[in-house]
């Protein structure tokens, strides 16, 4: 029997995370404020959602918009406080001005982590060099996904570069999961899935009526269809 892909799925609240549960999400990310695209919720969110599910929870660990970390200190506060809640999965990820990994910053925070599972986020897209960052970042514990299109304009831009990546699953630097998200389509499914890419993330295409509105489970199931397929 083939392995199933796993379907994560942002969620703002309760009501999102269990609409995307009942439509077969495997995990959830947490999020607050997409206009920013996605900064730190409060530990009282990630209690409540906690509460209303049973699947894994990432946490987003964002101060700001854009992918400098700001203040440090107030991002290891967050993450020692959402552990505190229960939290022990979560999503970061810093560049510096120049497009580096910002290493103080995440090395400072996977030290508070203790080996929490986490995921370095789509600023890999507007990195430098992928390749640079991807082996600067290879020893750190607990890191186990890049969330990536391949490309800071998406996924069309990016899927040459998400199936390059692919083929070298298990080089040096390359022995994380890549989770695929950001305009992603459905249409993407087949050829990354031919590829061996088996994790994918959404966020605009589990809610039709936009992020005024909440996810909605019949899209998720949608997915989960495509991808079981």
């Amino acid at each position: 029997m083939s392995k199933r892909a796993l379907l994560e799925v942002i969620a703002l609240d309760a009501e999102d995370a269990i609409a995307a549960q009942s439509g077969g999400a495997d995990r959830l990310e947490l999020v607050t404020d997409m206009a920013a695209d996605g900064l730190t919720p409060s530990r009282e969110t990630f209690g409540r959602i906690r509460a209303a599910v049973d699947i894994p929870l990432r946490v987003m660990l964002r101060l700001a918009d854009g992918f400098a970390a700001g203040d440090v200190d107030r991002l290891v506060k967050a993450a020692r406080e959402l552990r505190a809640e229960g939290a022990d999965e979560f999503v970061l990820g810093f560049l510096d001005s120049v497009g580096n990994v910002d290493l103080v910053a995440v090395e400072r925070l996977v030290a508070e982590l203790e080996g929490c599972r986490w995921t370095f986020h789509r600023a890999i897209d507007r990195a430098a060099d992928r390749d640079a960052l991807r082996k600067s970042l290879a020893d750190l514990p607990g890191l186990d996904t890049y969330l990536t299109a391949g490309s800071a304009d998406g996924v069309d831009a990016g899927l040459d570069t998400l199936l390059t990546e692919a083929a070298r699953a298990g080089e040096p630097g390359y022995g994380a999961r890549i989770l695929v998200g950001g305009g992603l389509r459905l249409q993407h499914l087949p050829q990354l899935k031919a590829a061996g890419v088996d994790a994918f993330h959404i966020g605009g295409a589990a809610r039709p009526r936009g992020w005024d509105a909440p996810v909605s489970p019949v899209a998720v199931q949608e997915w989960r269809r495509a991808l079981d397929a």
